[in-house]
């Protein structure tokens, strides 16, 4: 069998789903604890890089997201389904995972 590379670009999220890049967790606190890697806690927030097409609806249209590619969102701590593309860390979430956009 074949080795497939894959990365951001090659794959694409369907429906309403999308690729988060996840942020670097956190390397000491704030009162300047340097944190083990075993301390340190999953972040949740990351900066989409792919996005779906959107939803289908009853009618067959499509239901445009009200996120795009470059957004900084925060999500749900245990939601989507974690990925790894070129060394890089992603979550594949659904749309309804994502709980605001960051500015």
């Amino acid at each position: 069998m074949a080795a497939i590379s894959l990365s951001v670009s090659t794959v694409k999220p369907l429906g309403d789903r999308v690729f988060v890049k996840v942020s670097e967790a956190e390397e000491q606190t704030a009162g300047g604890i340097i944190l083990p890697d075993a301390a340190k806690e999953k972040p949740q927030v990351g900066e989409i890089t792919a996005v779906g097409p959107g939803k289908r609806s009853d009618d067959g249209s499509r239901q445009a997201l009200d996120v795009k590619e470059g957004d900084k969102v925060l999500y749900s701590k245990y939601a989507g389904t974690d990925v790894k593309l070129g060394g890089e860390e992603y979550v594949l979430l659904s749309e309804k995972d994502i709980l605001a956009i960051v500015n």
